[in-house]
């Protein structure tokens, strides 16, 4: 998630229920694509509706234990753009903040080791490093790449 604020490029940061701060992510429904998911969770976790799809940026791999074992998770994430609203925490969803910080701190902020390389690659990508980052008029990237799956 990202956006340009006074002419620094920011990625939206997240604080889940457990305290730790990372990247917007949830679940797929029923017949839904990630891309559709990675939208609908995004919206759903920050109240942010103006998003704009980019690039497939990796997927991350992760597990927790339960009452009845281990449980493997993987998520798929995508850059997104949102030029307006203001972040506001689902706390029905389990995020209790939201935050706009510079893309270059973001894997400082992040507690999830696995969300750094997701990270890494929204920058090199925001950069212009590997895939083109066209910018129109208004200075607002748009998340159009060519050759870049």
């Amino acid at each position: 998630m990202a956006r340009m604020i006074e002419g620094v490029i920011h990625c939206l940061v997240i604080r889940d229920r457990y305290g730790q701060w990372g990247l917007p992510k949830g679940h797929l429904e029923h017949g839904e694509s990630s891309k559709q998911a990675a939208l609908r969770e995004v919206n759903e976790e920050t109240g942010l509706s103006d998003l704009e799809l980019g690039i497939q940026l990796g997927v991350t791999d992760w597990s927790f234990r339960t009452e009845s074992g281990v449980v493997h998770k993987s998520g798929t994430f995508y850059l997104m753009y949102s030029e307006e609203g203001d972040p506001k925490p689902e706390f029905e969803e389990g995020i209790t903040e939201c935050v706009w910080v510079p893309a270059h701190e973001a894997c400082s902020k992040i507690n999830y080791q696995n969300l750094h390389q997701i990270v890494q690659e929204a920058q090199r990508v925001l950069a212009g490093i590997g895939c083109r980052l066209k910018i129109d008029r208004q200075l607002k990237p748009t998340l159009e790449t060519d050759d870049c799956s």
